[in-house]
């Protein structure tokens, strides 16, 4: 079996003890979790979703694809993440369902945002693509939601190279991805409904099960990288250091940096430094999906998100994989402290 064999399954079994869900569905992708994931909580044509600007652009795009509306609500600068209060004020009559986004390996604020959801009827998709590991008083990323979407593309925490896995406690909300991920068929040759080609294959599912015995040792030493590099550059004016939350377990997908007006020098000039030292950075995200041109078709424009614009210009990722030895660590730090000096 090339698509959807026993590997697959292995995976699924394995990724359900290890999260702490009932069910999991592998898929293609990130992008394919969420977009069944959506269609299978009732997300149809015309329905708002509300969900962050400062994400990649598969977080939202799957709305679009179901022919859903896309809603953005403005992020909280403490962690990036989703602000419960500015998806308060998007909530509508036509409002179905809220993505939250695990940003940078930590969980989004569940107890608010849940509560919210509770009080209007939404349904909540939690985008942990970014998040596998990551807890919240103790609950794994993947039970903050109705359902959640996880990526094992080849740059996440753990990798099968390409594919998604979708995670949910619901039985029908499962049975429903199982059949989107496979042309919309209940058994062979049996079509109830539309459905696409997002079968995962064995060979990505077997690089998965070897990968997700692995995922603890992987993001101890990304959260061990994440310590060091904060104790050496804590002290530097106009850097601020990633927040973690009270309960929360940060996974580190990005160790990510913000570099206010009182910083020495600008963000580029940084990172150009840093590269003739032959240390990489990167920007996650320099510009919020809102300012591309197809949200922009929707009626967005500068200055609708603040928080998110201002973020954009000012985040800087650096190095915390978790095949990054001591020593490569403090080279990143001494870089940093010798350019500000």
């Amino acid at each position: 079996m090339l698509a959807q064999g026993p590997k697959v399954k292995e995976l699924e079994e394995a990724f359900c003890q290890f999260c702490g869900v009932k069910y999991a569905v592998a898929l293609t992708s990130g992008t394919a979790a969420i977009h069944a994931g959506l269609s299978a909580l009732g997300i149809r044509e015309e329905d708002e979703v509300i969900t962050s600007p400062f994400t990649f652009v598969a977080t939202a795009n799957p709305i679009l694809m179901l022919g859903g509306k896309v809603v953005f609500a403005d992020i909280a600068e403490g962690d990036y993440n989703i602000d419960p209060q500015k998806v308060k004020e998007k909530i509508t009559n036509k409002t179905k369902a809220i993505i939250p986004v695990d940003l940078y390996g930590q969980i989004f604020n569940y107890q608010i945002m849940n509560a919210l959801a509770k009080e209007h009827n939404l349904k909540i998709l939690e985008d942990a693509c970014q998040s596998i590991g990551a807890e919240q008083n103790g609950l794994k990323a993947g039970n903050f939601g109705d359902a959640a979407a996880f990526s094992l593309y080849a740059t996440k925490n753990i990798m099968s190279g390409e594919g998604g896995i979708l995670a949910t406690n619901d039985e029908e909300v499962a049975e429903n991805c199982r059949r989107f991920r496979h042309h919309g068929q209940s058994a062979q040759y049996e079509y109830v409904e539309l459905g696409y080609n997002y079968r995962m294959t064995d060979l990505c599912a077997a690089i998965g099960v070897e990968q997700l015995k692995k995922v603890d040792i992987f993001n101890g030493r990304r959260i061990k990288n994440a310590g060091l590099l904060s104790a050496g550059l804590s002290g530097i004016k106009g850097l601020v250091l990633p927040k973690i939350n009270q309960n929360n377990k940060h996974v580190f997908h990005q160790y990510t940096i913000r570099l206010t007006d009182e910083f020495k020098g600008s963000r580029e000039e940084l990172m150009a430094y840093l590269k003739s030292k032959d240390i990489g950075s990167g920007v996650y995200y320099p510009k919020p999906l809102h300012l591309h041109p197809h949200f922009m078709k929707l009626g967005y424009k500068a200055g609708d998100f603040p928080i998110a614009e201002k973020s954009s210009k000012q985040v800087l990722s650096l190095p915390v994989h978790a095949s990054l030895s001591e020593s490569e660590i403090n080279q990143i730090i001494q870089a940093i402290q010798a350019y500000v000096k």
